[in-house]
């Protein structure tokens, strides 16, 4: 009789086949919302560029208070942050399956181990 006690396993294998399908299945979403992110910032400088343009008969500085206090930088900045939450969602949801395939990994390593 074998009496080796076997860890409680935590991870099922159906956990790391829905995480993997996960990685799988929004790996586009997850570039799309990235992609989205990197656009909206960099057009920060572009839109903050051309409303300082309108004002071209102030001083660089007046230039730029009256572009940051424009509603279109406002509203840039709320898409901003609109934008940002969506990619770290995904990015902490990839994170997530990612260290669930990496503990599934290690657990099944030293259930090996154990068998060895």
């Amino acid at each position: 009789m074998n009496n080796i006690v076997k860890p409680k396993q935590i991870l099922t294998d159906e956990d790391i086949e829905k995480a993997v399908d996960y990685l799988k299945n929004n790996s586009e979403k997850a570039a799309k919302c990235k992609a989205e992110r990197i656009y909206i910032e960099e057009y920060r400088k572009s839109l903050k560029a051309l409303i300082m343009k309108e004002h071209l008969d102030k001083s660089v500085s007046a230039q730029e208070r009256e572009a940051y206090a424009d509603i279109r930088y406002v509203n840039h900045l709320k898409s901003m942050k609109i934008a940002i939450e969506q990619d770290e969602k995904q990015r902490f949801l990839r994170v997530s399956c990612e260290a669930k395939i990496e503990a599934w990994r290690s657990m099944s390593a030293n259930l090996r181990s154990i068998k060895i």
